[in-house]
């Protein structure tokens, strides 16, 4: 079984523009909806902030992004920090689940999507990253494109415990996913 981890994709966190933002979304749908129909899982995180940041908890700004195809079979995970593994239910959730692999999509590349990508290889899971369905902004010293190819060629290449991590588009891993089922 596939879990997809979609990270952050809130309403406050896309008042900054971030890179590519519509096709990551429709990138994301497409994801959630073959995990699903393939008997997989889909985890929503959502950040748990302060007014300043527009996270505050039930608030307009922390709910998911309406454009996204959340469905009430997703389970939804609360964290605080950039780890979405820790001081969360997430641990206990995926070893009910025993995935044969999470794949980790969501907003922003370089803050909440590398941290619980790590934290995700350091928990022994097998990780898949998808290369165009995740997304930052640009920082003053570094576009957001450039951020987002350091990371997907940063995680290509990580010391693993168990399988390496498998950067692939949304298309390859739908490919996959078809060629699986037939």
């Amino acid at each position: 079984m596939d879990v997809l981890i979609v990270i952050d994709m809130q309403k406050a966190l896309f008042q900054t523009p971030r890179y590519n933002s519509s096709a990551v979304i429709a990138n994301i749908n497409q994801l959630s909806t073959a995990v699903r129909n393939n008997a997989g899982k889909v985890i929503f995180i959502q950040h748990n902030g302060h007014d300043e940041e527009g996270l505050t908890p039930h608030t307009e700004g922390w709910t998911i992004l309406d454009e996204l195809e959340k469905q009430p079979v997703d389970i939804v995970v609360e964290k605080t920090i950039c780890d979405s593994f820790y001081d969360t239910v997430l641990s206990q959730v995926l070893a009910a689940l025993a995935p044969e692999r999470i794949i980790i999509t969501g907003c922003a590349t370089n803050f909440c999507v590398d941290t619980t990508l790590r934290s995700a290889v350091s928990h022994n899971f097998n990780v898949v990253a998808i290369a165009d369905a995740h997304t930052t902004a640009d920082r003053p010293h570094l576009n957001a494109k450039s951020i987002i190819d350091h990371h997907n060629w940063s995680w290509a290449n990580l010391i693993t415990p168990k399988t390496p991590v498998v950067v692939m588009t949304t298309n390859e891993l739908l490919t996959e996913m078809n060629q699986r089922t037939h």
